[in-house]
């Protein structure tokens, strides 16, 4: 690799799953900004998430540890617990000389009444927006944007009967929407004058729900396959009511099918703007020198089982995110790393790219795979669902009750543990990679079963924090 530090564009989407690109397999999508990513890149065929929702997904990915080990679990802590043994990547960074910027979301802490607490996170500039019509006026800097430019909510936002703000408007000009507010930002950021190497991390709230991509960008419903789903997902989400979802266990229609293809609208209008920065970086002479990550803190059901949304669940689409990484000229071009893969190896990379140490981290530096050293990479992942959704949160309901997941998946077999529960999951990915005939209760995977669930437990406790450096003797 060069001798010089290079600098970083970090694009993380929300709540989009693995299969929607179209170079990687998906011929109903079109991605032309993506796909020039891949042909550039590595793409990550099977990179997975630390956990299926936002808040303690990104406490991992940004820290290299499992959210349970920084205490990062629940979606929307009050507060994210960092010390000086646990520090986010972008911190680090911008200890080592980075400048280091953010548009869109962050999520380490909740956003429900506003801007969220920040900890000492790294960045110098910081472009808040959590989602398009949360924290109106009360630091969603995207909706202050939107106000200095004269423009009308009403004219971008549905108006609901309260008189607040909802949905973006089917007929929105997509210039004024979101997405294109936070690629706009790192624009900015990518053409001003830096004095050192730089991070930009873009997240915008999509193609999270409601599902309102403008029109100008939605797909046709009739055009796209419907969710993949069998009678017996009714049953199994029947036996797993009281481990959360977003909306669980209906055979999908109409409704998920329009879903569909308004996600895949949103989807292309984030490959719209993954091009204009992509373009703005060789426009300013900066492409050869600038890592581009694209990634997603976890995926999305879309209708798959008679799930929509996410909760305490491992199926492939929650778990498994896009990752493509790129670095023409000094990373491979074009490869397809099949290996198993965590979002956790995001931090150890980017360390290894500054060259700053990273001395506590469970995850694995990517850079011998993408400079084509070594071909392999994790032998497992694990995925973490510890009482995501606090039952005592204000906007709690009875169906937030308390539950405790783990997901381990090697190669073939994936098992997941529902704590307090007799019922768990167990798949052969390679005959059944829809995951639909459970081996939970099939005496003759029984040996197996206990091999992987003595594993997964093995691992969760290596992974506990072991507390306060020791002082002295014991």
């Amino acid at each position: 690799m060069t001798s010089k530090r290079p600098n970083i564009l970090w694009i993380c989407t929300d709540q989009q799953r693995y299969d929607t690109i179209h170079a990687l397999g998906n011929e109903h999508i079109q991605t032309p900004n993506l796909d020039r990513l891949c042909a550039e890149g590595v793409a990550f065929t099977h990179a997975h998430c630390q956990s299926a929702i936002c808040t303690p997904s990104r406490s991992s990915f940004l820290t290299g540890l499992y959210p349970s080990t920084v205490h990062g679990n629940r979606n929307g802590n009050a507060y994210f617990p960092a010390n000086e043994r646990v520090q986010l990547i972008t911190k680090r960074l911008a200890d080592a000389g980075y400048d280091c910027g953010l548009s869109g979301k962050l999520h380490l802490a909740s956003a429900w009444n506003g801007e969220e607490q920040r900890v000492d996170d790294g960045y110098r500039k910081f472009w808040y927006s959590h989602s398009h019509n949360q924290g109106i006026g009360n630091g969603n800097q995207y909706t202050d944007w939107l106000t200095e430019q004269g423009i009308d909510l009403g004219d971008v936002f549905q108006t609901k009967k309260d008189g607040t703000y909802g949905n973006y408007r089917p007929d929105m000009n997509p210039q004024y929407h979101q997405t294109t507010w936070c690629a706009d930002r790192a624009i900015e950021f990518i053409e001003s004058p830096h004095d050192s190497p730089y991070l930009m991390s873009v997240n915008p709230f999509d193609p999270h729900g409601p599902f309102d991509a403008p029109d100008t960008h939605k797909y046709n419903p009739a055009d796209l396959p419907p969710p993949i789903f069998r009678e017996s997902d009714q049953q199994t989400q029947t036996r797993l009511k009281r481990f959360f979802a977003d909306k669980e266990g209906n055979p999908p229609g109409d409704r998920e099918q329009h879903n569909k293809a308004s996600y895949y609208g949103m989807i292309a209008l984030i490959d719209e703007n993954v091009g204009r920065m992509l373009n703005a970086l060789e426009r300013t002479g900066q492409r050869e020198n600038t890592i581009v990550i694209f990634t997603s803190d976890h995926g999305e059901m879309l209708g798959d089982h008679g799930l929509t949304g996410k909760g305490c669940r491992f199926y492939e689409a929650l778990v498994r995110v896009p990752l493509i990484i790129s670095w023409p000229g000094t990373f491979l071009q074009g490869h397809r790393a099949d290996g198993l893969t965590a979002l956790l190896d995001i931090a150890p990379t980017l360390a290894d790219l500054a060259r700053i140490p990273l001395e506590w981290t469970h995850g694995k530096s990517l850079i011998p795979i993408l400079t084509g050293e070594h071909p392999g990479h994790h032998d497992f992942v694990r995925c973490e669902y510890y009482d995501v959704v606090d039952k005592f949160a204000p906007h709690a309901s009875e169906k937030h009750k308390p539950c405790w997941a783990t997901m381990l998946r090697n190669d073939r077999y994936k098992l997941v543990v529902y704590h307090d529960e007799d019922y768990g999951e167990l798949y052969d990915l390679w005959e059944d990679p829809d995951e639909f005939h459970n081996l939970w209760e099939d005496p003759s995977h029984a040996d197996l079963k206990y091999q992987l669930t003595k594993q997964n437990f093995d691992h969760t406790v290596i992974c506990a924090d072991p507390g306060p450096e020791r002082i002295g003797r014991y």
